[in-house]
């Protein structure tokens, strides 16, 4: 794997620490996997109101790009190919395997068919592979733009997918060895996700600790009706019945039923 931008940007390795126009030029084009973009396009991912000077500075990091890749690997600068015609463009070249975006996608995708199709171990251990790519947040030293910021959230929201995946895979394959205190720690970065509330009560529920699944529905509540004005979700309140029942069986269905049957729409095609 060559380009890592799953936290700070790393070529080979070694985070990369250039000018943040650089940086974000870089991230710019993984992030298009490979498909060329426009210079016009360029300044407008760069700067919300490009200055007037946009066009010779971007070509100008270009240069430098060109200058850090062969730095980093001797060739590595000839990757970044420039299209001329009605628009000047610009591509870097890059195969599905040295970025490790498109590698956690392609994982996510995997563990989640295997887990449609009931192969929850497996799931897991793909999910669990996927995840670990995360080295940290996206985007911490990039432009504040509008584009950078719709891919941040998009990238987040594809992570914390990724974790209800990875934490229904393992309650389904009764993995359950610190599973509450895993949900806890992502219900802290993303206390407003339903599924992850869902989740919580049912490990509690499934490890024989009613009190604990009725004490996360009770926080659940709490902070939706607080924050949001809002009723406790129904997923949620469905766990509910299963803890007052004092049904394992029941919250593990809830938990194989509250699954998503189709893939979830690319959080990069919404963010581009």
């Amino acid at each position: 794997m060559i380009f890592r931008i799953l936290g700070p940007l790393e070529i080979h390795g070694v985070i990369r620490s250039g000018p943040p126009v650089r940086r974000a030029l870089l991230t710019a084009f993984l992030l298009r996997g490979g498909q060329s973009i426009g210079i016009g396009e360029l300044a407008a991912l760069l700067w919300d109101n490009p200055p007037l000077s946009a066009t010779a500075n971007i070509r100008s990091h270009l240069t430098g790009l060109r200058r850090d890749l062969d730095d980093a690997t001797p060739g590595l600068g000839r990757r970044i190919t420039t299209y001329r015609g009605g628009q000047v463009s610009y591509r870097l070249s890059l195969s599905a395997d040295e970025c490790d975006l498109t590698c956690f996608t392609r994982m996510v995708r995997h563990g989640r068919s295997r887990l449609l199709q009931g192969d929850a171990e497996q799931a897991a251990t793909v999910l669990e592979e996927a995840l670990a790519l995360w080295r940290g947040p996206f985007g911490g030293d990039l432009p504040d733009t509008r584009w950078f910021a719709a891919h941040a959230a998009g990238l987040n929201s594809a992570r914390f997918l990724a974790y209800e995946s990875l934490f229904s895979a393992c309650l389904l394959a009764n993995r359950t060895e610190m599973l509450a205190y895993r949900i806890e720690t992502a219900l802290a970065e993303a206390p407003y996700r339903q599924r992850l509330w869902e989740l919580l009560a049912a490990v509690h529920c499934v490890e024989g600790d009613a009190a604990g699944a009725l004490e996360a529905i009770r926080r659940c509540q709490d902070l939706f009706a607080d924050d949001l004005g809002l009723d406790l979700p129904p997923n949620v309140d469905a766990m509910r019945m299963a803890a007052l029942r004092w049904d394992p069986a029941e919250a593990v269905r809830l938990v194989a039923t509250g699954m998503p049957h189709t893939e979830p729409e690319s959080a990069l095609s919404r963010a581009s």
